[in-house]
């Protein structure tokens, strides 16, 4: 009896861990076809929407074939349109990362090459994108 409660409260704890995050893989790019990219999302304790996205294998901006100067990664939301929500920051060149909260559900996340990261509208090289 007592293993069958110890199995019961697993599967619970494991359930509810995996139903607390949506993580998404992001389709192999005819821009930058190395890379391989994730996003994660989940609620926080406000109702806001954590991201986290992870990149690796990245080619550097400027060495595309339209050399450009930053990563940024937008969120196509619910109600609100489109919204950037950051760069990628690439200290590691196997690795950028961006963590992001934002109050806006998001439905897609895509990344752009683009030659400013504080702009309103994506208009550069729509590298890769996925829905979550």
């Amino acid at each position: 009896m007592n293993k069958m409660k110890n199995s019961i409260f697993s599967f619970i704890v494991m359930f509810l861990i995996v139903s607390c995050a949506t993580t998404a893989k992001f389709p192999v790019s005819s821009v930058t076809p190395a890379a391989q990219i994730t996003a994660k999302m989940k609620k926080d304790k406000n109702k806001n929407y954590a991201i986290s996205v992870t990149a690796n294998y990245l080619a550097s901006v400027e060495r595309l074939q339209t050399p450009m100067k930053t990563y940024v990664v937008w969120v196509v939301t619910e109600n609100n349109g489109i919204k950037n929500i950051g760069q990628l920051n690439s200290n590691n060149p196997k690795k950028s990362t961006l963590q992001a909260v934002t109050p806006f559900h998001p439905r897609e996340i895509f990344i752009t090459a683009e030659n400013e990261g504080n702009i309103s509208y994506p208009s550069g090289i729509e590298i890769s994108r996925t829905k979550l």
